[in-house]
């Protein structure tokens, strides 16, 4: 641990000067009251500077700091940590400053006998995030001496998105597994009367329909089971496109300028996103995995119920490139007849590659537009260069809506219509599979 180091304090020398200045104004007035006033500073100062006074006035150690934050993964909104500090013997007050990246400075004076502080940011970040900041720096009796700023920083903390209600999500026509929310178009243990059959091997015995068998076959020469059609669970698998994580202002695009806190980037948004599609599949009982395209390590397999949802969570918040992404040589593995939903903001052709891909060996696909909205730049260059990009974001789309794939857009306005706009799209596929069903 690094000494303490306490020095005079210059606010002595400032209240000899002012003590000199007052007396001597008095002496030239002739006012003794005048003068009077200037008195106290200076025999305080006599007192404080007698010898040995500042050394046994002084504190043997320093201020301890420490920052302990409220809980572990926290969620976007207030994020909250108690300082608590621990001054030496001897100082009468603790000046601290409290700051955080994107926030304003603050500033604090407290007694020595004020011990814990509770600190508060607001945010809308999700992901890893940088906290809390504090230096402080004590004075002891009198104001005559004062400590040099010791500081004291709190650990990352982990902000999991939130999700919003969403109620049905698209899932994928072909169903898997032998229990679930859905009906699959084959033979089993369900809800739906598929028909009236003959009773075969392997049938059981409390699938008897008696009333049928009485009305078919008085004799009970044969006997008729009723068949349904099985249960099974949809898998899908979010893919989030985390090589790009820009703002609504375009200056911090080359990653020189700091992100707002008050302002989701587009790495929040398609965290947001895919936690809120996320929670509306565990919620409906169906299996969810994750992959990240700005790393090349195992995705989250799919899996369901509320803790793998946790896990999803984990996931999502910890979403980010590893360094500068590589071009992916083919499209992640997605498990057969899956659903992929895609969270980018299409900024350049690879997300529109993929989804070919994933729509060429029969996956349905989703793509989430994660997009924020832009402002305008006061730079003619940035405007110009926001234009071409702009113009190319928008053919990638209408290329991709074109065959045949459903974009949502998330975000600004956009964002509230999404829960209509995936709903419209269940609808869809319901009356396009009954009608193919019809003819």
């Amino acid at each position: 641990m690094t000494p303490a180091v306490w020095r005079r304090s210059p606010q002595a020398a400032a209240g000899v000067g002012a003590g000199v200045l007052v007396l001597g104004l008095g002496l030239l007035a002739g006012r003794a009251d005048v003068a009077l006033l200037g008195v106290a500073p200076l025999l305080g100062a006599l007192w404080a500077g007698r010898p040995g006074a500042w050394r046994a006035t002084t504190p043997r150690r320093g201020t301890a700091l420490t920052i302990e934050p409220d809980g572990g993964p926290a969620a976007p909104g207030e994020l909250r940590a108690t300082l608590r500090i621990d001054p030496p013997d001897g100082a009468e007050l603790v000046h601290a400053r409290v700051f955080a990246p994107g926030h304003r400075t603050t500033g604090v004076v407290v007694a020595a006998d004020a011990r814990e502080l509770p600190l508060t940011l607001s945010t809308v970040r999700t992901g890893p995030q940088r906290t809390f900041q504090v230096d402080a720096r004590g004075h002891g009796a009198g104001g005559t001496a004062a400590e040099d700023p010791v500081g004291a920083t709190a650990p990352d903390r982990l902000v999991l998105p939130t999700a919003m209600p969403l109620g049905r999500v698209p899932v994928p026509r072909r169903l898997r597994g032998l229990t679930g929310p859905h009906t699959s178009r084959r033979l089993g243990n369900g809800n739906e009367l598929r028909d009236v059959h003959p009773f075969t091997p392997g049938d059981r015995l409390r699938r008897i329909d008696w009333r049928t068998t009485a009305r078919r076959s008085p004799d009970l020469e044969t006997l008729y089971v009723r068949r349904t059609y099985a249960a099974a669970e949809a898998t899908a698998v979010l893919v989030v496109d985390s090589r790009d994580d820009v703002g609504p202002d375009l200056r911090t695009w080359r990653g020189t300028g700091p992100q707002r806190v008050d302002e989701p980037t587009s790495l929040d948004l398609a965290r947001h996103a895919a936690a809120s599609v996320a929670a509306a599949l565990v919620t409906a009982g169906d299996r969810v995995g994750v992959d990240d395209l700005g790393r090349h390590r195992r995705p989250l397999p799919p899996a369901a119920g509320r803790r793998h949802l946790r896990r999803v969570l984990h996931a999502l918040a910890l979403s980010s490139p590893s360094g500068t992404p590589e071009r992916r040589l083919r499209a992640p593995q997605v498990p057969a007849d899956a659903i992929v939903y895609l969270f980018s903001t299409v900024l350049d052709d690879e997300p529109v590659e993929l989804l070919r891909a994933w729509r060429a060996v029969g996956h349905p696909v989703v793509l989430v537009d994660t997009l924020p909205d832009v402002r305008g730049a006061r730079e003619e260059h940035m405007r110009l260069a926001w234009r071409v990009t702009r113009a190319e974001r928008d053919d990638r789309l209408r290329r991709a809506a074109a065959e045949g794939v459903p974009v949502v857009r998330w975000a600004g306005e956009a964002r509230h219509d999404a829960p209509l706009r995936l709903e419209a799209l269940v609808r869809a596929a319901e009356r396009h599979h009954a009608g193919a069903g019809a003819r």
